[in-house]
């Protein structure tokens, strides 16, 4: 969808619509090719990409949960040169209108400026998100985001190995997750992106171990919706840079909701599993209800919450 309605540009970079699919729900867009239709949406951000290929977690992977799922896929992929010799050149010859972000990880601070420095110059990539919920296997296995120093240290490596605009992907977690999206903004991150999924255990009681193979998850789906619209809310009042509100989407008010507490995008993921047409739907759906509310550009619904605290 071309309608200005929806254009947002957020980063530099010029999105047809808000609407985008998030990282590890839509692999690296071929998988799912034949059922969404990628280009209709303003982008998609990449599965996980690390410097060499990982296996991931065990099964059990994804198990259902009230409000939504939990998944332990343990970022597997194949690895930067496999995601760039074969994945990334696949986007860029499909895609002409939707845009394109990276999800990095790592182990150490060093591996997230090594995977951008590999990707930096392949055909079709804006822009790289950062996901710092990985444990830092230097540091005793905290995670980088939690750990002020560390997260400082990832996004300023990060900025130092790029041009091209930095998100940084924080936990719902976090004890204070406006003061780390300060600390990533001021090393460098040019937007955040609000929530990764909420650690969380599902018990199977007939076998008395945890459902899942790995032992506990990440919580995703409707259940999170308001605990990211209020990250999203706290991180808009603290930085000045755009958000990326991602976490229980299903609908166009849901998008709504992310826009008014702060955010300039969106990212689906369970709802897209669950139906694959919903993103398409939410884009037509969010438009509908700006025309409804004589709303003429969706930019003017970025951090118009009319709320006084």
């Amino acid at each position: 969808m071309t309608d200005d309605l929806l254009a947002v540009d957020v980063a530099g970079i010029r999105f047809q619509n808000p609407v985008l699919l998030a990282s590890g729900t839509a692999a690296y867009g071929r998988e799912i090719a034949g059922v969404i239709d990628l280009d209709a949406l303003g982008g998609i951000v990449t599965k996980a990409v690390s410097m060499l290929p990982r296996s991931g977690a065990p099964p059990l992977r994804v198990v259902d949960a009230a409000g939504g799922m939990l998944n332990a896929i343990g970022l597997a992929n194949p690895g930067v040169a496999s995601v760039r010799e074969h994945d990334l050149p696949w986007l860029a010859a499909t895609l002409s209108r939707a845009r394109v972000l990276v999800n990095v990880v790592g182990d150490t601070v060093e591996d997230y400026p090594a995977v951008i420095r590999a990707l930096e110059n392949a055909a079709g990539i804006h822009g790289f998100e950062l996901n710092v919920s990985c444990p830092n296997t230097k540091a005793g296995g905290v995670e980088f985001g939690a750990d002020p120093c560390s997260l400082r240290e990832v996004v300023s490596s990060a900025r130092a190995a790029t041009r091209l605009p930095i998100f940084v992907k924080l936990s719902p977690a976090l004890s204070d997750i406006a003061a780390a999206a300060k600390i990533a903004v001021d090393a460098g991150a040019d937007a955040i992106t609000l929530v990764n999924t909420l650690p969380a255990l599902s018990i199977d009681v007939e076998r008395r171990q945890p459902a899942l193979g790995f032992g506990t998850g990440g919580l995703s789906g409707a259940a999170l919706l308001p605990v990211g619209v209020r990250a999203t809310w706290l991180v808009h009042r603290a930085v000045d840079v755009p958000i990326i509100g991602v976490g229980g989407i299903s609908r166009g008010t849901d998008a709504v909701q992310y826009l008014l507490a702060g955010a300039s995008l969106v990212g689906m993921g369970t709802a897209a599993l669950r139906d694959p047409r919903a993103p398409e739907r939410v884009v037509r759906e969010l438009a509908s209800w700006c025309r409804a509310h004589d709303v003429r550009s969706v930019r003017e619904l970025t951090g118009a919450l009319e709320w006084s605290t």
